[in-house]
C-alpha cells in the first residue's frame, strides 16, 4: 500500500465514520464503495468490515442507553440462519455484482410498500430483517438503507434507531469478517493488507462517530429522515452507473 493510498484511506473512514455517526447509514455505503475500487473484494470485505465493526460498535457504546435489546437477539437469530445459507453454497461476489448491488439497495428500500408491514418491533419482523440484511450484507458488504426499513416503519425514536441498528450493524459486520476472513477465505485472492492499516482505522472510527453523534444531538427527527434519503439516492445512482460500467467494460 502506498502512502498516498493510506492517506486517502484514512480520510475516507473518518469521513464515512462521521455520516455513519449521523445517519447510522450512507458512510458505509461509500466506505465499501471506496474500498471496492482502491482493492480486491475480499480486501474490501475484511478492511470494511473491521472499520464498520469499530464505527458501529462505538456508535452503540455511547448511545447505549437508547438500544432495544430484545430486538438485538430476536434479529440475530435470523442472520445465523443466512451465515449458514451462504456457506452451504460457498458464494463470493466479484467487483461490478458488489457495486450494482450496493446501489440498488437504496431504491429497493423505498419502493417497498408501506402495507408490507415491516415494522421491526412486530412479532417475527425482527428475525426476517436480521436474514435479509445479512443476506445483502455478505454480497454488497452494506444493507444499511434495507436495514432502515425496518426502523423508520418503527414508534422507535431517532437514538432508539441508531443505537439499535449500530449493535445489529455491528454483529453483521462481526459476521462478514468471519465468512471472508476464515469461512469463505480459500474462495478469495489474499487480502494481502498490512495489518497496521486496521490500527489506523479505528481511532478515525471512533473521531468520527462522536461527530457524528454531535450533529445527530443537533437534528429534528424530519431533517434525520429527510437528509438520509436524498444522500442515498444520489448515491445508489452513482453506484449502479459504475457498476454497469464495469459489466460493459
Amino acid at each position: 500500500m502506498t502512502p498516498m493510498l493510506a492517506a486517502i484511506t484514512a480520510l475516507v473512514v473518518l469521513v464515512t465514520a462521521t455520516i455513519s455517526g449521523i445517519f447510522g447509514m450512507a458512510g458505509g455505503m461509500i466506505l465499501m464503495a471506496f474500498l471496492t475500487f482502491a482493492f480486491s473484494v475480499g480486501a474490501a470485505m475484511m478492511l470494511h468490515g473491521a472499520t464498520q465493526a469499530v464505527s458501529n460498535g462505538y456508535r452503540a457504546v455511547i448511545n447505549w442507553r437508547d438500544i432495544v435489546w430484545p430486538l438485538v437477539v430476536t434479529n440475530m437469530m435470523g442472520a445465523v440462519v443466512a451465515l449458514a445459507l451462504f456457506m452451504s453454497v460457498s458464494f463470493v461476489p466479484d467487483k461490478a455484482t458488489v457495486l450494482l448491488v450496493l446501489g440498488a439497495i437504496p431504491f429497493v428500500a423505498f419502493a417497498i410498500p408501506k402495507s408490507w408491514g415491516l415494522d421491526i418491533t412486530r412479532p417475527f419482523i425482527s428475525p426476517l430483517c436480521g436474514f435479509v440484511v445479512t443476506a445483502l450484507t455478505l454480497t454488497a458488504g452494506v444493507a444499511g438503507p434495507i436495514l432502515d426499513v425496518f426502523f423508520v416503519r418503527s414508534p422507535l425514536t431517532r437514538h432508539q434507531i441508531v443505537a439499535t441498528k449500530a449493535v445489529t450493524q455491528t454483529l453483521q459486520h462481526l459476521t462478514k469478517l468471519l465468512y471472508f476472513g476464515v469461512l469463505a477465505a480459500h474462495l478469495l485472492p489474499s487480502a494481502d493488507l498490512p495489518r497496521w492499516i486496521y490500527l489506523m482505522v479505528v481511532p478515525l472510527a471512533m473521531l468520527g462517530t462522536t461527530v457524528g453523534k454531535m450533529v445527530l444531538d443537533s437534528m429534528s427527527d424530519g431533517q434525520f429522515r429527510n437528509w438520509s434519503r436524498n444522500i442515498l439516492f444520489v448515491l445508489g445512482a452513482l453506484l449502479i452507473w459504475q457498476g454497469l460500467s464495469l459489466h460493459l467494460s
